[in-house]
């Protein structure tokens, strides 16, 4: 019998990018006109694996300075042993927030790393249960017009997305009437999702959720703080019972998860693995919420996603964010285009199976 031989890990080259939005944006509580992307290149063999994180650039810094130096010269076979070990060091700066980020990026590098060393698309060496990931249109930002929404959730449904999602908050007394809007513009049968981004308070969000049904609202994302926990038990159980309440996006770390589902606040689970601690966790959480018999759902970074939701049987539905996959498609050959609402990954290349177009990218490079 062969005896094994290590593959070690060569280099690891972390650069930041700033790409402006396409308009001004806002949810229920903050505004932007940029977004950040820190990009990591794993390199072992002859292969380079990529990774990445929505974070401030500061996390590049994180990643360069401490975590570099944990994964230089390790088997890239190692995974977990790679994960603990980042995450132990990172202790005295919490395992939460822009450090956690930027473990999260290592990490799903050294998982496309992996596969494309093993030729295999990562769902396959993650033990695939599922061919596509259903996809909901997210956008409709507060910051749009009634008119705004409409077109970017008309565009999608011509890409032949069926579920949207839609904020809401920063002004409450316009919401029904932006909801209205967007119910015109998808029709009777589709799916409308809101987030409010934690802007109301408890009985706010309940008077707001009645209206809401009126309009055929099934997704009611983080109605308050995701750190109200009672909060949200107390709009789940008292909102009418087609709407499910919603939240996990905020999520650093497995008892944070752990809290959430114990406490009965959610009836669908998000996770981010550009947040959670990458690949590694995103599919620990989903375990979780398949234990809890919930639904389980990716929170932006589809292109990311992919592959993690296509080996959870839980998972439900993920987020087709509008910055990040404008984002994955300009800095990205291999970005996969909704069918029938659903996106599938191409099975004949490895990992992740994106590349990174480092020219075209230049530009906003920090």
């Amino acid at each position: 019998m062969k005896q094994y031989d290590s593959i070690l890990i060569k280099d690891l080259k972390v650069s930041a990018y700033k790409i402006p939005t396409d308009a001004p944006e806002a949810d229920g509580t903050i505004e932007w006109n940029s977004t950040t992307m820190v990009l990591v290149e794993i390199t072992a063999g002859d292969k380079k694996g990529i990774g990445y994180t929505y974070a401030h650039e500061s996390a590049a810094i994180v990643i360069e300075k401490t975590l570099k130096q944990i994964v230089i010269g390790k088997d890239v076979m190692d995974i977990p042993s790679l994960s603990f070990s980042m995450i132990r060091s990172i202790r005295n700066n919490g395992d939460c927030g822009i450090a956690m980020m930027a473990v999260s990026a290592v990490d799903n590098a050294l998982w496309d790393l992996k596969a494309k060393i093993l030729n295999l698309p990562l769902c396959t060496l993650l033990g695939k249960v599922k061919d596509g990931m259903l996809v909901y249109g997210s956008g409709g930002f507060t910051s749009y017009s009634n008119g705004q929404t409409q077109k970017q959730f008309q565009n999608w449904a011509k890409e032949s997305i069926t579920h949207f999602k839609m904020k809401i908050g920063s002004n409450p007394h316009k919401d029904v009437e932006r909801i209205q809007a967007a119910r015109k513009a998808i029709g009777s049968d589709a799916a409308l999702f809101v987030d409010a981004n934690g802007a109301y308070t408890v009985k706010q969000s309940l008077e707001k959720a009645k209206d809401f049904n009126e309009y055929n609202v099934s997704w009611y994302e983080e109605p308050v703080t995701s750190a109200n926990l009672k909060g949200l038990r107390f709009i789940r159980e008292h909102a009418p019972y087609k709407i499910n309440i919603a939240a996990g996006e905020y999520g650093y770390n497995l008892p944070y998860f752990d809290k959430m589902l114990h406490a009965g606040a959610v009836d669908i689970l998000q996770a981010d693995a550009t947040r959670c601690g990458g690949i590694s966790y995103f599919m620990k959480v989903g375990y979780m919420a398949e234990a809890f018999q919930i639904p389980f759902s990716s929170h932006c970074a589809p292109s990311l996603h992919l592959h993690a939701t296509l080996a959870l049987p839980s998972f439900y539905i993920a987020e087709y964010f509008h910055d990040h996959i404008r984002i994955e498609k300009m800095f990205f050959d291999g970005v996969t285009a909704p069918k029938n609402g659903m996106v599938y990954p191409d099975m004949s290349k490895p990992g992740i199976g994106l590349t990174f177009k480092e020219k075209d990218a230049l530009k906003y490079k920090i």
